[in-house]
């Protein structure tokens, strides 16, 4: 039986805000847990990343030392010696001061200070994101020129000689820090057309970094290529840590909502259904606030179980009125809160507190809790898409985002047997699962769409989005819409190395093309009603949640039939 938490607890004034400091009344004051755990998972990913950078170090100068292109790098660098010009020699001076100390420190001095004092809400997150990325690729850079000693390439070096080891570069990898960490923020909170080109202009300038480190002299290949895996592993750390689902958030009250304008956009009861191993009381206090800012100061909490991940709790708050509800989970309890919500009319608040949060993306909410939740309930309700999905072992449900058959589906089961690698890396752990998963046969289908003549292909993955914006940005089906009325299907077969880069390539510059059966191209297409049968059983997952292997898979739009509560666009 779901239990209900009531919003208001003893001693809380009438108007359900809390005094200063009573969160803390009759007990010491402690570290958050949410900046606790935040500091414990960069602490014991960082020793991992030292780690494998001193393994690294070890084998190149060790083992791997007579095996190319450990052989090779003395000729790039005396090749580079020879080709030297004053006008090449003054561009690589320039190029190795963008990742010189001061010039890397004042870079990220400037950038915080402009993130907590220009923007209208200070994004303490970001901020710190960023200067300890910048400071994990030092510490680390520090530790692995002290364990791993490796000479200077045997040429004349422009910039004399330094006290530190040449593996492994530390401007290169400082530089991927800085200007990678700001390209990750340009991708994830500058708006308009020219984020993308403002991203690829920052992460070229780690690559003119290492390649004037090598022009003049200072490292071997592996070196800068060390670096440049030091700087984006501490990214990965940290932005694990700060940005994946926003745990850390700004001490700084979000901004007052006018209360006669709060109070009639929402009446009603609210039902807060929460994922307890993800919201702690902390987080819960956050939601508090931002409810009562926006008028709203008696939420019930409702909390998921492992039996019951989000459907039951939902159906329990329709049933005692709920005029909203919220929902602070992964992917799996919006999926299961959604589908209890469909043909409802009642709004759908979503709050990202999990692993992919890939609905909250696609919906350009802010993947911190707090903040997420004062966007939507400043925003506007939108009517959207469910795709209804059932199959052989599969009872009929709803999926808001992706279905997907296949190599997809089969990443996500590896990823959920590895629970401990899901929880400590976030999304990541489904990426270091594609080797294992892409190693399976590939699948014989046939797909029916609108009732036409049945498609027969093989494939590697087969993907069904009502959504089609994934991680970081990648737009993994560039035409699905979650309110056009259609579902899309992506298909991918590719062949061998050089098919998987053209593949990948097709995806990152959204390039559809006219496919022919059997060339191994991604393959798109719309439809309102898709059947899927399959010559042999496959893994399926739905919404990031696998849901066993089976034969069969039948797909169907319901336009318009989950009501949910959008960001404004204006401004």
């Amino acid at each position: 039986m779901p239990t209900a938490v009531p919003e208001r607890s003893a001693g809380l004034p009438e108007d359900g805000t809390r005094p200063a400091g009573a969160a803390a009344a009759g007990r010491p004051r402690e570290m958050p847990r949410g900046v606790a755990r935040a500091a414990a998972s960069i602490g014991a990913l960082a020793v991992c990343q030292a780690v494998l950078m001193i393994g690294l170090g070890f084998l190149i100068t060790g083992p791997a030392r007579h095996l190319w292109p450990m052989t090779a790098e003395d000729g790039v660098n005396r090749g580079l010696e020879r080709v030297r010009t004053s006008t090449l020699t003054t561009l690589s001076s320039i190029g190795s001061e963008l990742g010189n100390t001061l010039t890397v420190i004042g870079v990220t001095l400037a950038a915080c200070l402009a993130m907590l004092l220009i923007p209208r809400l200070p994004m303490w997150r970001q901020a710190s994101f960023l200067a300890l990325a910048v400071s994990l690729q030092s510490l680390v850079f520090l530790v692995v020129t002290i364990a791993v000693d490796r000479q200077r390439p045997d040429v004349h070096r422009l910039d004399g000689s330094l006290p530190t080891s040449s593996y492994t570069s530390g401007h290169t990898g400082a530089a991927t820090a800085v200007y990678g960490g700001l390209a990750v923020l340009a991708l994830s909170r500058v708006r308009g057309p020219w984020r993308r080109v403002l991203a690829a202009v920052l992460l070229l300038l780690p690559v003119v970094v290492g390649l004037s480190r090598l022009y003049r002299g200072m490292h071997h290949p592996t070196d800068v290529v060390g670096g440049m895996i030091n700087g984006g592993l501490s990214l990965l750390v940290v932005g694990h840590a700060l940005l994946r689902d926003g745990r850390v958030s700004a001490p700084s009250a979000l901004p007052a909502v006018p209360g006669a304008a709060r109070a009639q956009r929402l009446p009603g009861r609210v039902a807060v259904v929460v994922n307890p191993t993800t919201v702690d009381e902390t987080a819960r206090d956050e939601l508090r606030r931002v409810l009562a800012q926006h008028g709203h100061l008696e939420p019930v909490f409702i909390e998921t179980t492992a039996a019951d991940p989000g459907g039951g709790q939902t159906a329990q708050a329709l049933d005692e009125g709920a005029a909203l509800v919220v929902v602070c989970g992964g992917d799996g309890t919006v999926r299961a809160a959604a589908d209890r919500l469909a043909g409802s009319g009642v709004p759908l608040a979503v709050v990202p507190c999990g692993t992919g949060n890939l609905l909250a993306r696609n919906l350009g909410l802010p993947l911190s809790p707090a903040e997420a939740l004062d966007a939507a309930l400043g925003g506007a309700p939108r009517a959207l898409d469910l795709a209804r999905v059932e199959g052989d072992g599969l009872p009929a449900t709803h999926f808001a985002v992706m279905s997907g058959v296949g190599l997809d589906a089969a990443m996500m089961k590896y990823a959920e047997d590895h629970d401990r690698a899901k929880s400590l890396l976030g999304w990541p752990a489904y990426v270091l699962a594609a080797p294992k998963a892409m190693r399976g046969p590939r699948m014989r289908l046939s797909v029916r769409l609108d009732g036409a003549a049945p498609l027969r292909r093989t494939a590697r993955m087969a993907l069904v989005g009502n959504t089609g914006a994934l991680q970081g940005g990648l737009r993994l089906i560039p035409d699905a819409r979650p309110d056009d009325g259609v579902l899309d299907l992506l298909i991918l077969d590719p062949r061998g190395p050089g098919g998987w880069l053209r593949t990948l390539g097709t995806l990152l510059l959204h390039r559809k093309r006219d496919v022919q059966e059997g060339d191994g191209q991604p393959e798109f297409r719309t439809f309102r009603r898709a059947e899927f049968t399959f010559d042999a059983p496959q893994p399926r997952e739905i919404d990031g949640d696998p849901v066993g292997s089976g034969r069969r898979l039948t797909v169907e739009v319901r336009p318009g039939a989950l009501t949910v509560l959008v960001p404004n666009r204006e401004g």
